[in-house]
């Protein structure tokens, strides 16, 4: 499984963006999907997850509200949708494929995610 990230930039105290990550390689349908994101001088976190269907979402606290996870199986793409970004929220952004789970699980654990995409920055300025 293959996943390319885009969609970060520069943008406001306010703003919103939309990351989006298309996989390739695997069949998407079964596969669970995460967002992480690493701010210099931290610990990778987790920001998102969404399963096969789309059934169940975890979003973390630190962005509940503002941030939201969507896939669209036929396009092999899921979304991190996010609004109100925070200076905060700067950190590079990775998306994940996790291949070992079943239909409605989501995983929040990094060591769970099998396959990694290049990850892609936000920075958002005050």
């Amino acid at each position: 499984v293959q996943l390319q990230a885009s969609g970060g930039g520069l943008v406001q105290a306010g703003g919103s963006l939309r990351l989006s990550c298309t996989a390739s390689g695997g069949t998407f349908s079964r596969l669970a999907m995460g967002w992480f994101r690493r701010a210099p001088g931290k610990e990778r976190e987790a920001v998102a997850a969404i399963s096969w269907a789309g059934s169940r979402r975890y979003v973390a606290d630190s962005v509940m509200g503002r941030f939201a996870i969507s896939r669209d199986n036929a396009r092999n793409t899921v979304y991190l949708q996010m609004n109100n970004l925070e200076p905060e929220d700067t950190a590079v952004y990775y998306c994940a494929a996790d291949v070992n789970t079943v239909s409605g699980a989501v995983s929040v654990e990094s060591m769970r995610y099998d396959y990694w995409g290049q990850g892609t920055q936000v920075t958002v300025s005050s």
